[in-house]
């Protein structure tokens, strides 16, 4: 093995190296770069032993300043219900019939709603709660199953509708009429109640047997002229809002086969204080019905 080449410029020793006559320096780290890299090891290992470091399956070196993200979370989020006790106490305290004249704890709860209706409403109903046509029914016109009332919507947030988890749900259930009526009588009562909301949507003599089949086997539930019925959940067909589609193919569509959708129960998931924010915020979108203020 030869003598280390110097480079006669530089000074420095080569690497033995060369391409078309330049030949490789064994050029040393800046000592700023040395210096830079120790300190950022021990940085690393002071982080290790003072701050939560390695996980391992079900447990994470705390250290030694017992400090983390999570614990900091808990601790604003205990800070904050704390602080906001005395006021989630009085909105429960309150009847919710009589939140509108208690200008302070009605932005409470919308705010409090409008928060809560983004992380537990809107995958199904949108963020501005117009819902979605097949699926889901909006929250902003004023077509309600069991009522628009604060109460009413309380109550359908509390146990949700056919929630298969909660025996105080909403029911409601339509019966399929395939195989009870003839298929020109489903066409015929289709036309009838497309009739209801549509003016000359049909043949006089087509409406007047479409009539006559509704009034023997729909009338019971969605009431005369198709007003609906709030203690049964059935809609009302005469105001041209449909959750599963308005033409004659649609309404023959869920005649036969009816389609009925799941609202899960909140009372398993939600506090009470945060459902009832909840109902106001879904009653101030702009469909909500007046209720009488408690005596």
């Amino acid at each position: 093995m030869g003598k280390p080449e110097k480079d006669e410029i530089t000074g420095q020793h080569t690497t033995g190296h060369e391409w078309d006559g330049i030949r490789e320096l064994t050029t040393p780290v800046p000592n700023w770069w040395l210096l830079t890299w120790f300190a950022s090891i021990a940085v690393a290992l002071l982080y290790v032993v003072f701050f939560p470091s390695f996980a391992v399956p079900g447990w994470v070196v705390p250290g030694a300043l017992g400090n983390s993200a999570r614990s900091e979370l808990a601790a604003e989020t205990s800070r904050i219900a704390q602080s906001q006790a005395g006021t989630r106490a009085a909105l429960l305290e309150t009847p919710i019939a009589d939140l509108a004249g208690n200008a302070d704890l009605y932005a409470f709860a919308w705010s409090g709603g409008r928060a809560a209706f983004a992380v537990n409403c809107i995958a199904c109903h949108g963020a501005g709660a117009g819902g979605q046509i097949g699926q889901f029914p909006s929250l902003i016109d004023d077509d309600w199953l069991w009522g628009g009332t604060p109460e009413a919507i309380e109550q359908t947030i509390l146990h949700g509708i056919r929630s298969p988890t909660d025996e105080d749900t909403r029911l409601s259930e339509m019966p399929p009429f395939a195989d009870a009526l003839s298929a020109e009588e489903i066409s015929d009562v289709a036309d009838y109640v497309l009739s209801l909301s549509l003016a000359n949507a049909g043949d006089a003599e087509v409406l007047a047997r479409g009539q006559a089949i509704y009034s023997a086997n729909c009338e019971g539930c969605h009431q005369p002229g198709g007003t609906g019925g709030r203690d049964f959940g059935a809609p009302r067909l005469d105001d041209a809002i449909w959750l599963y589609g308005g033409s004659k193919a649609d309404i023959i569509r869920q005649i036969n086969a009816p389609r009925m959708g799941v609202m899960p129960a909140f009372v398993h998931r939600l506090d009470p204080a945060t459902i009832r924010m909840l109902a106001v915020y879904v009653h101030s979108l702009g469909g909500g019905e007046t209720s009488e203020p408690s005596p």
